[in-house]
């Protein structure tokens, strides 16, 4: 697969909708994610799995805050996550939209839609191959990256699949994050967007590795990460950051 992120001379950085067009849909669900691709080819979205171990899109261990249910997602079969309402927490328009699936999601991906998948929390083997059972049988596995927090996880994933390019997100910048990625099998290095300030990222892409930050909303903080090399900008607004980039001299 390669690592289809770096940024090219003179190209600007890839936008990448975080859990979809969050800031005007609700997040991890099928309406934020066609949105998202009206204005870009790479969607972030989160993986954890349900009771009976069926790959679900959600961000939070608990489904208190984007859904109308109670609970760990992970105590809930799947049967019974079908009947919650994922979208009227965020607007009434919204009403009676589904938690989606990790597979109905790659059913629905355009002919030049992209997923950078984050396994969200710890998962078990079972529960790390049923997510590469669903993204290997999609008939779209090459425009998936996995990406997570947990490194153990990424080290269970390099195992199973050495060959697999992978992301490593981090919430504080790693004293030598090639080696880091190196340990993962990770192409991308992704940290808070605010931790790479005075990084030098020429290491990382002399090493092919590349660095889409998160979670930017702010024209600061696009023009911030613009200049200091950034490959991808995770962002709620990938609308404006494309009106933006369109508006740049």
């Amino acid at each position: 697969m390669g690592n289809p992120l770096l940024r090219g001379p003179g190209a600007d950085p890839t936008i990448i909708a975080h859990r979809g067009a969050s800031a005007d849909a609700p997040e991890n669900t099928m309406p934020a994610f066609e949105l998202a691709f009206r204005f870009t080819s790479w969607l972030e979205t989160d993986v954890q799995p349900t009771a009976d171990g069926v790959p679900v899109l959600l961000h939070d261990a608990d489904l208190d805050r984007t859904t109308d249910g109670m609970g760990p997602v992970r105590e809930l079969a799947y049967a019974d996550l079908q009947a919650l309402d994922a979208g009227s927490w965020f607007s009434p328009h919204f009403a009676r939209t589904p938690v989606p699936t990790l597979r109905g999601l790659l059913d629905a991906l355009p002919h030049d839609g992209h997923v950078l998948l984050e396994i969200k929390g710890p998962h078990t083997d079972a529960q790390l191959g049923a997510v590469l059972e669903v993204v290997e049988r999609s008939g779209v596995d090459e425009r998936v990256l996995l990406q997570s927090f947990e490194r153990e996880a990424l080290a269970r994933l390099h195992a199973l699949r050495p060959e697999r390019p992978l992301g490593l997100l981090t919430g504080a910048w790693d004293d030598d994050p090639v080696a880091e990625c190196r340990r993962y099998g990770a192409v991308l290095y992704n940290p808070d967007h605010r931790l790479l300030e005075g990084r030098d990222l020429q290491r990382l892409h002399a090493h092919g590795i590349a660095s889409a930050p998160y979670t930017a909303d702010a024209p600061a903080d696009w023009s911030r990460l613009h200049a200091l090399g950034a490959d991808a900008i995770i962002t709620d607004r990938p609308g404006a950051l494309e009106d933006w980039l369109a508006e740049r001299p």
